[in-house]
């Protein structure tokens, strides 16, 4: 029998926390997605080796879907064996999210956002994960198809379920998230989240007035893909490794993306990281997190390493004019 996992004593030292919204939730700037690499196909002993090195470093959110894998499910299958494992005495110190609206299972109900769907999905996700409640349960994309009446009132009555905590949103534009916002004020069961894609090639949140308005009711942004699914690191500058997600899963992130232009955004960009005496990926995690609209900011990693190198950006995501003024002359030209 292996030795029993402790978590170390100093592990809320140097992480900071803002309150997600207007709630009383508080989130670490970064927290960590289990969108790729928590899969079947990937190993255990890494992936529980992530979950607890995180956990040591103060991350204390953990971000799933119940579509996470390849395949489906796997990802909400083996956190709950990592929380059975090891995290399972921590739970309360844990805020674990998941979401429903992707295609999960065949048939006319196994996506979207009927209130059959999610109430499902939170049964099939609370067995997964072998958890009584989740602390989030978002739904995961905008369905205009059916009332969204009916999709909040199911968010609204999981909650009240005890099932999860609190409601997020996810890939809502500023119409659809304001209007969820009102009818779930209506139900005193208030939004607390919004997650969106938002980097320094991915500007969305800006153009379509999401981050303002979601400051304005009370809500939070969660920031994910803030590496552009890892054009915003060093790893392209010399070719396509072969183990990088282009060559091993290129559903997010085709090799069509690597433009020459682009190339050159990434070369420059880099440059600037390297005076600030960062990587790219730090600078982007910066980035992010420089903004006080963003609560957190989702971090992927494929070994503990890497989230030890993207925690050096806690205390250092202050910019110069001059230098946000260089990262935008050089992004905002082509983003792909």
């Amino acid at each position: 029998m292996g030795k029993r996992y402790m978590a170390v004593d100093k592990r809320y030292e140097n992480m900071e926390y803002n309150r997600c919204g207007a709630s009383g939730l508080k989130l670490p700037l970064l927290s960590l997605g289990l969108w790729h690499n928590f899969g079947d196909y990937s190993s255990f002993q890494n992936m529980k080796e992530m979950c607890v090195t995180a956990f040591d470093e103060g991350i204390t959110h953990f971000d799933l879907a119940n579509n996470y894998g390849p395949y489906a499910g796997s990802a909400e299958e083996n956190f709950g064996r990592i929380l059975e494992d090891s995290l399972h005495p921590y739970r309360d110190e844990l805020v674990i999210s998941t979401k429903a609206g992707y295609d999960m299972w065949e048939g006319p109900y196994g996506s979207w956002g009927s209130r059959k769907h999610l109430i499902a999905s939170i049964d099939q996700s609370l067995k997964r994960m072998r958890c009584d409640y989740v602390d989030i349960f978002y739904h995961h994309r905008m369905d205009r198809n059916t009332p969204l009446e009916e999709s909040m009132g199911a968010l609204s009555d999981i909650v009240r379920s005890g099932k999860a905590l609190y409601i997020g949103i996810s890939n809502y534009d500023k119409e659809y998230m304001e209007r969820a916002a009102a009818i779930l004020r209506d139900m005193k069961c208030p939004c607390i989240v919004n997650q969106r894609r938002y980097s320094i090639f991915d500007r969305t949140i800006e153009e379509d007035g999401v981050k303002d308005a979601a400051c304005g009711q009370g809500i939070g942004i969660v920031a994910f893909s803030p590496l552009a699914q890892g054009l915003l690191t060093d790893k392209y500058l010399s070719g396509i490794p072969s183990e990088s997600r282009i060559a091993k899963d290129p559903r997010f992130l085709k090799a069509n993306c690597l433009t020459k232009e682009k190339l050159v955004q990434i070369k420059h960009l880099n440059e600037i990281a390297g005076e600030r005496g960062q990587t790219l990926a730090q600078m982007a995690l910066s980035w992010i997190l420089r903004d006080q609209k963003i609560c957190t900011a989702l971090i992927g990693a494929s070994t503990p390493q890497q989230i030890k190198e993207n925690l050096a950006v806690i205390k250092n995501h202050d910019f110069s004019e001059e230098e946000l003024k260089k990262i935008d002359e050089i992004s905002l030209k082509n983003a792909c």
